[in-house]
């Protein structure tokens, strides 16, 4: 069968990627048209028709800076779904581009529409709900709230599974002791608070320096920053000034598990973290001041932001969002996370214990792969 799957970032080409092996499991004789990146194109056997690389404008202003490319993207997408219809078109997450796809094939093609990871109506625009209803067949979600979140709007959504579980279990099992890991970086003997400051420049400038700063109160132990695969070497070094921290890039879930505690902008480092064990303080610096803090306040829904307190619907991580995130808030929990014998650690790892419980185990890709292959044996829409 032929499969048209578009993913419009580096973290959907690598679902995309396992969720292509997975429906090659099903069907030998699996083709594939995608947007994507690398990692699909090895399952695929040949390059996108888009890299998601081209594609990766953020926020507002960004995209209408580029607002010519994206449509000429789209425009792309559209005659090819047109000339070769799929036996489906799966969308990962990506929604500003992937729900004017979601309409197309539906309107016009009339095509079965599948959704793997729902975009984040739950926390911001709501009102993308109803176009899900519309031209959305089936939904696959990664977090369980989400379940009863669109059930409360009247649509039925399957909850397959968190690919963060099988990515942690099996990043657990390849990985050696915190002694040869210590040994193989050039750490010393001292416990490692690791630093988490995000995949984005912004992220970065805004979270490290208190990260530093809450850093420098603890000569007890090594700082670390865990860096993304994407930054240059030298907007770290920027950003540090005076501070002299090692830089350590693609070993962060080794990093993490053997660290002692952790500072990390929110972000799904936080659910990472939590999985991998490690105590954390979750950050959102961006903007500090109280009325930009107000703002987001009413424009985000629920109590929560982090995904280890959305997911338990509790306060598992602290979450020190904007102006809340100074250096005496952060330094004042990490105190009290760097205690081993101490409420606050032993309360938060038992968090943990019941977020993988909330979480389960199954196989996300593989899970929703067998749907999508029998809904379309089914004769589509099972909603």
């Amino acid at each position: 069968m032929e499969y048209f799957i578009i993913a419009g970032e580096a973290s959907g080409d690598l679902h995309g990627s396992r969720l292509m092996e997975a429906l090659k499991r099903h069907d030998a004789e699996a083709r594939f048209t995608f947007l994507g990146g690398d990692k699909m194109a090895l399952v695929a056997g040949h390059e996108p028709l888009i890299h998601y690389r081209d594609m990766a404008y953020m926020g507002f202003v960004d995209v209408i800076k580029h607002l010519r490319p994206i449509l000429g993207f789209m425009r792309t997408a559209k005659r090819a779904l047109a000339s070769n219809p799929p036996a489906v078109l799966i969308l990962i997450d990506y929604p500003s581009f992937n729900l004017k796809m979601a309409r197309y094939a539906h309107d016009k093609l009339h095509l079965p529409v599948h959704y793997f990871i729902s975009p984040k109506v739950w926390a911001w625009k709501q009102w993308r709900v109803k176009s899900i209803k519309r031209w959305v067949d089936r939904m696959y979600s990664i977090l369980p709230f989400e379940v009863e979140f669109y059930r409360q709007h009247d649509y039925d959504v399957d909850y397959v599974g968190n690919p963060t579980v099988n990515e942690v279990k099996e990043a657990l099992a390849a990985m050696g002791t915190r002694e040869d890991f210590a040994t193989t970086h050039g750490l010393d003997s001292r416990p490692i608070l690791v630093l988490v400051p995000g995949s984005r420049k912004k992220e970065i400038r805004d979270n490290l320096p208190v990260m530093l700063s809450v850093a420098a109160h603890h000569p007890e132990v090594q700082a670390v920053i865990a860096g993304a695969p994407s930054i240059d070497e030298s907007l770290y070094r920027q950003v540090m000034g005076e501070y002299r921290v090692p830089v350590l890039r693609d070993v962060t879930f080794s990093l993490v598990h053997h660290a002692a505690a952790a500072l990390v902008t929110s972000g799904t480092a936080t659910l990472e973290t939590a999985l991998l064990g490690t105590p954390q303080v979750a950050m959102f610096r961006m903007n500090g001041s109280k009325w930009v803090y107000r703002f987001y306040s009413r424009l985000i829904k629920g109590k929560y932001v982090t995904l280890p307190n959305l997911i338990l619907d509790a306060d598992a991580i602290p979450e020190l969002l904007l102006h809340h995130c100074n250096e005496e808030n952060v330094d004042s929990w990490l105190t009290r996370l760097l205690d081993t014998e101490g409420d606050a650690r032993a309360a938060m790892l038992r968090s943990y214990a019941s977020l993988r419980t909330a979480l389960g185990t199954n196989d996300c890709a593989a899970t929703t792969a067998s749907h999508i292959i029998h809904s379309i044996k089914a004769g589509g829409d099972e909603k």
